[in-house]
């Protein structure tokens, strides 16, 4: 081979190696199997849709499905991820994409704290349990139940003794719970509670609370009884997910059989207010029922 030759041979494979090259599919011409995307709205400057906000009960995917009527009625009961069909053997991209942005809601729920800022816009007392960290929180759930001495001292220093009602905000594990309804259905319990003659009095703010946190408040203050609204693990279908845990005369190793409890406070479960509403009514009959938890079904079963 010649100079020339050398020459010309480098220069086609340079031209073969270029970006700008198209690919070769099995020494074929190469031919695209979809057109060309356009210019998409993010590299337009628009902003994109939304996907967390597609109502999942009315999300049906499923191409020439058998009776796609009856299917849809099932899915209107249910946010599970039904119908969603298939691209092959795999998902389709925006099932695989809201999968994805659920599961990322949810991690960013557990891990991101509240700060302080929540209470003091509020009115709380904010306190915070044994925990020096979120990891800590995470990994020791005996610590997230008891408080040290100086916000064991804050708590008795604020709150009255013998209430008859405690109410308190948790962060649990979802701080988004508490965002999105802790206050709204706080203001709720309260508003009940001045209907039937009751002082809801001060509401405290515990930082990464476990359920048992109020076992220990009721250590320290004696109230009657005490009411925690605290977020839920988050899941793929909401990571908004509230409960509230009442106990009658609270303290620390108390079964959790004696609690009572309401879940599912969302705006896709039992709203905030009304979920507020019901608690209150709650907290009322347990009070006169002197029980909570399988005692007071016991109570009403006799």
């Amino acid at each position: 081979m010649n100079q020339e030759e050398l020459k010309t041979l480098v220069a086609q494979m340079l031209r073969e190696m270029s970006p700008a090259a198209e690919p070769q599919v099995k020494g074929s011409e190469y031919r695209p199997t979809a057109p060309v995307p356009q210019a998409s709205a993010a590299s337009s400057g628009e902003s994109l849709p939304d996907i967390t906000e597609i109502d999942l009960r009315k999300q049906y995917l499923v191409e020439n499905p058998a009776d796609g009527p009856a299917f849809r009625r099932l899915k209107e009961k249910t946010p599970a991820r039904l119908g969603v069909g298939r691209a092959g053997p795999r998902y389709k991209t925006i099932t695989q994409l809201r999968f994805r942005a659920d599961h990322a809601a949810a991690q960013d729920s557990v891990f991101t704290q509240i700060g302080p800022e929540f209470a003091k816009e509020n009115g709380l007392i904010p306190v915070k349990t044994c925990c020096e960290s979120r990891e800590q929180y995470l990994t020791r759930p005996d610590l997230g139940r008891k408080f040290d001495e100086e916000n064991s001292a804050i708590i008795q220093k604020h709150l009255p003794k013998h209430a008859k009602v405690q109410l308190i905000i948790g962060d649990g594990l979802s701080s988004a719970a508490i965002l999105a309804n802790g206050m709204d259905c706080a203001k709720a319990i309260a508003q009940g509670l001045q209907a039937q003659g009751l002082e809801a009095g001060p509401i405290l703010y515990v930082e990464n609370a476990r359920v048992g946190a109020g076992d220990y408040v009721g250590d320290l203050t004696g109230c009657q009884v005490v009411c925690i609204l605290v977020g839920e693990r988050p899941g793929l279908v909401t990571a908004e997910s509230m409960s509230a845990y009442i106990t009658y005369e609270p303290h620390t190793g108390i079964p959790e059989s004696k609690r009572t409890v309401v879940s599912n406070i969302h705006r896709q479960g039992t709203p905030a207010v009304e979920a507020g509403a019901h608690i209150a009514q709650l907290l009322t009959k347990i009070l006169q029922a002197k029980a909570s938890g399988v005692d007071l079904l016991r109570g009403e079963a006799s």
